[in-house]
């Protein structure tokens, strides 16, 4: 009888000792299940912040140089995501052609960025998002002449236009939730631009914004969790040193653009666009003296 009751006991401390522990692994592994799925989200979250490709019939309206078309092709290649981590890494090709409304229509200098950025996940929050990046960016227009012509003019037709920077960036959002299968996401980023560190061809010096404090915001509208329409504000500021130009002037410091894409129903994550903007400093490679507002019309996409 003794020998039962023993049996009895340690059957019973047993049992105790294995529901704590079961509880605890349970815990755990929902935590961990939290943790992959918020890092998965976040990924999503990366990709949908990336900016959007666009094809332009007739490209800036407005502009000094008159163009067929004009089109930008970027993506976010996600090369490390993994789900368990808080920091990603993604490749980034940025490239912009504009055809010359000219005999040859022909595209003189191609846009080319191509770069990485990584993520650092700052919040467990996935509908208030918050994370930092850093993104390093080579942008040439691939050619090799001479970046000046004699007269000092810049030479649009084949000169040599190449920098390389450093982009630090902090992005956050709030996504609402969906009321009658209809939701909203309101989005902030903001960054800091720095080249110098960097080869860079020499005209550029004292005559290029190579440090730019940069803001974009964005309000976006869901559907049944398909993007219905986004309202976007960007502007961006260069505060370097620049020769015949001081801190405040506007007119050569200044990059700003407000577009709006909307989708219909029957479109899979493409937009009609219609964006308005200034350029103090035409982003487009070696025409960087361009100084002109502009009206833009066509489709984009996230890709």
């Amino acid at each position: 009888m003794k020998l039962v009751c023993l049996i009895v006991v340690f059957y019973l401390t047993g049992i105790e000792s294995v529901i704590p522990q079961t509880v605890n692994s349970a815990a755990r592994d929902s935590l961990i299940t939290r943790r992959y799925l918020r890092n998965r989200e976040y990924s999503d979250i990366y990709k949908e912040n990336g900016d959007l490709s666009y094809i332009s019939p007739r490209g800036e309206l407005a502009g000094p140089v008159k163009y067929i078309i004009n089109g930008r092709v970027t993506k976010t290649y996600m090369i490390l995501a993994i789900p368990e981590s808080p920091v990603a890494f993604a490749i980034v090709p940025d490239f912009t052609v504009k055809v010359i409304d000219e005999k040859s229509s022909g595209v003189r200098t191609p846009s080319l960025k191509l770069g990485g950025t990584l993520y650092f996940r700052l919040s467990k929050s996935v509908s208030n998002y918050k994370y930092a990046t850093l993104k390093f960016t080579h942008h040439s227009n691939g050619q090799d002449g001479e970046a000046l012509n004699e007269n000092g003019t810049i030479n649009t037709h084949d000169g040599n236009f190449s920098t390389n920077y450093l982009t630090v960036g902090y992005n956050s959002g709030r996504k609402t939730r969906a009321l009658n299968a209809v939701s909203y996401s309101l989005n902030h980023y903001g960054g800091f631009e720095w080249h110098k560190w960097f080869h860079y061809e020499k005209a550029l010096r004292n005559d290029y914004g190579f440090t730019r404090v940069i803001y974009d915001f964005s309000l976006r509208r869901y559907v049944r969790q398909k993007e219905n329409w986004r309202a976007e504000v960007g502007l961006n500021y260069a505060i370097n040193a620049m020769q015949n130009y001081d801190a405040f002037s506007i007119k050569k410091r200044l990059n700003a653009e407000a577009s709006f894409n909307y989708s219909f129903p029957f479109m899979n994550n493409v937009f009609l666009m219609a964006a308005m903007g200034y350029y103090g400093e035409d982003p487009y490679n070696i025409y960087y003296r361009n100084k002109y507002s502009y009206f833009r019309l066509g489709v984009s996409s996230g890709l």
